[in-house]
């Protein structure tokens, strides 16, 4: 039984439930930014491309030999570059959200506070050096 015990305390800890609600809403951020990628960004980058597809780019080291049942042996560097496009544009949208959050927590903080009321000890010595000054 103490292990049972060992894991229910560990698994309800404050830290772990705060890293899987982080898991599972950092899932479906990347789903939402990968739609934004793929649906949203990349189709007017392909039109200004000319629509190439860098996917079918390959630098060919040996071609497929039916006769031998050798499959063609490449460099697919095309995905390479699809994938290091993605990567820069889903960073590049992380930082603008980011960015964003941050100016608006800045607006927050920036925003003009009440300044604090003076404590009882404050106001006690207030009135003795007041009383002071007059003698």
């Amino acid at each position: 039984m103490g292990i049972i015990k060992e894991f229910k305390e560990f698994a309800m800890r404050g830290n772990v439930i705060d890293l899987a609600v982080g898991v599972i809403i950092g899932a479906a951020f990347g789903k939402i930014v990968s739609s934004l990628v793929d649906d949203i960004i990349m189709p007017p980058i392909g039109y200004l491309t000319g629509g190439i597809d860098f996917a079918e780019k390959k630098l060919i080291l040996k071609p497929e030999d039916t006769l031998a049942k050798a499959a063609e042996v490449s460099i697919k560097y095309g995905n390479f570059i699809n994938t290091l496009l993605q990567f820069i544009i889903v960073a590049f949208c992380i930082f603008l959200v980011v960015k964003v959050i941050n100016t608006l927590n800045r607006k927050k903080v920036e925003a003009p506070s009440v300044p604090p009321a003076p404590t009882k000890e404050e106001v006690l010595l207030t009135e003795i050096r007041d009383l002071l000054k007059g003698k």
